[in-house]
């Protein structure tokens, strides 16, 4: 028998998201009627390629490494109240991701869960580069010669359905859409037929709404005297409540803070979107034109009204590739004539540099006088107007294909400490290898999804 509501929570909108966000999420949904899941997006295009370089150099490592920190505070709640948990942790390594859970459940004294893996989106293991090389790309660019890190294609909701259907506790995959962590569960828990065009595309917007956690609850929305939001060091992650005439409510815990208003779902409802008439995704195309918000007062807002066509028949693919080096130094003054020091402090920098014959392309600002933005701003540390008594930072920034140089202009900064000018303190610096990554596209038939279980299998 169908549904009439179902519940999604989401507990991570990013890889380093708050590990006690959870808590009263899976409480809430411990307490409800109805099924209830609990999804976890963690996963980021670089954070995925980072993993793809762990995974090699450590073959049971290269899944989120803060997995066990994410579960270990809701796993018994969720097991115990049979809330499935869907989350792409598994990253470059969902298998293992998945033993790694079952250690975990070992490690809590739970009876052993039921995990699937998802696997299927690493088309650099089932393609290889040569061919992957070949492929357009989005930057027009030649690959020839580029190391490949990693190229995953995203997946949609079936997949993760499918594995809920038969009796995953919980599904662990590597690279699918963000969205598709609610779909899957809403596929599953409704019934949706592929060509349910409608009722996908609500899915779809309900994802899209929870995927970045705390973002919709006033998290990203906070803006103190402009957009003001309670609670935020308590603030509560999203739960949406789905019900079977696709109508999707938005709200979040009893007794946490943060806010779910008309505001902070239309912000959400449009981050990230390039056509709201045509929000392409591999389970359908969305049309977000229609769509009218109501807020309910008390935390709760109705979404309505997602219209859906057939999806475009290929997957986005991220390709990453080895990128330059980054060079980063910083140093501090402050107290009487503190950014005169500072920039001078600056322009050494920029002489010795320059002194090396350097290739390095390099900036330098003043945080607290100025930083951040590329533009004549970037510069007002050079200006009069800006108090010289206080407290500045300098910042030197350069980027190259040599890791040596990269090193050589870093330390440049350290070099300051003995060097001049008077009072630098607090230097760090640092040289971080950096990943590229643009977009290639590939025919949806090409790519096999495949679910393993894991565990006790029911």
């Amino acid at each position: 028998m169908q549904p009439n509501i179902v519940k999604i929570g989401c507990c991570a909108g990013f890889s380093g998201d708050r590990y006690d966000a959870g808590v009263p999420v899976a409480e809430a949904l411990a307490l409800a009627d109805g099924p209830a899941y609990l999804m976890y997006e963690t996963l980021a295009e670089r954070t995925l390629a980072l993993a793809q370089i762990q995974r090699r150099c450590d073959p049971e490592v290269g899944y989120t490494p803060y997995l066990a920190d994410f579960l270990r505070p809701v796993l018994r709640t969720c097991l115990e109240n049979g809330i499935p948990i869907v989350g792409n942790f598994g990253a470059a390594n969902p298998p293992a991701a998945a033993r790694r859970i079952l250690a975990l459940a070992n490690e809590l004294n739970l009876s052993t869960p039921c995990v699937a893996t998802v696997e299927g989106d690493d088309v650099l293991e089932s393609f290889g580069e040569r061919t992957i090389r070949s492929w357009n790309n989005d930057e027009k660019r030649d690959l020839t010669g580029s190391r490949i890190i990693a190229a995953n294609a995203y997946l949609g909701g079936r997949p993760i359905a499918d594995a809920l259907s038969d009796g995953a506790d919980i599904v662990v995959t590597g690279r699918c859409t963000d969205s598709a962590l609610a779909v899957g569960p809403l596929i599953h828990a409704f019934g949706l037929q592929h060509d349910e065009w409608d009722r996908l595309a609500t899915a779809v917007l309900t994802g899209h709404l929870l995927e970045c956690g705390a973002h919709v609850t006033g998290g990203y929305f906070a803006d103190p005297g402009y957009k003001d939001v309670p609670g935020m060091a308590s603030i509560g992650f999203p739960i949406a409540e789905v019900s079977a005439d696709d109508i999707a409510t938005i709200t979040k815990p009893p007794r946490t803070g943060g806010l779910v208003s008309a505001a902070t779902v239309t912000e959400q409802l449009l981050y990230e979107i390039h056509d709201p008439s045509a929000y392409l995704t591999p389970d359908v195309q969305l049309n977000m034109t229609d769509v009218e918000v109501e807020d309910l007062g008390e935390n709760r807002v109705r979404v309505m009204g997602a219209r859906g066509a057939p999806p475009p028949g290929k997957l986005k693919v991220t390709v990453s590739i080895e990128g330059d080096f980054l060079a980063e130094g910083e140093i501090g003054y402050s107290g009487l004539n503190a950014l005169a020091r500072a920039r001078l402090a600056a322009r050494t920098l920029l002489e010795r540099i320059e002194l090396h014959g350097s290739n390095c392309a390099v900036r330098c600002d003043i945080i607290g006088a100025a930083s951040i933005h590329d533009s004549i701003y970037s510069r007002r540390w050079q200006e009069d107007s800006v108090p010289s008594e206080g407290d500045y930072r300098v910042r030197l920034a350069g980027s190259t294909q040599n890791r040596a140089e990269a090193e050589n202009v870093a330390r440049e900064v350290l070099s300051l400490y003995a060097n001049g000018p008077a009072g630098g303190a607090g230097v760090r610096y640092c040289v971080t290898p950096r990943v590229h990554t643009l977009s290639s596209y590939i025919s949806a038939a090409d790519i096999k999804p495949k679910i393993t279980f894991y565990g006790q299998r029911k």
